[in-house]
């Protein structure tokens, strides 16, 4: 499984709130777009999934 960010549930107008939940700053974001999230730092722990209002982020199969 793997994160991701699905942009058209997102509307891209404030500051992603999941963005301050990640426990080691894997998911990112530039001005007001969609969030990114590296793979690298990722651990997988689902807190930017919950936490996310719109359900922008969601676990996928890799």
């Amino acid at each position: 499984m793997k994160i991701k960010v699905i942009k058209s549930r997102c509307p891209q107008n404030h500051s992603c709130p999941s963005v301050r939940v990640c426990p080691v700053n894997a998911l990112k974001q530039v001005a007001y777009k969609a969030p990114t999230v590296s793979e690298d730092e990722c651990i997988k722990c689902g807190k930017c999934v919950r936490y996310c209002p719109m359900g922008a982020i969601q676990f996928v199969e890799e």
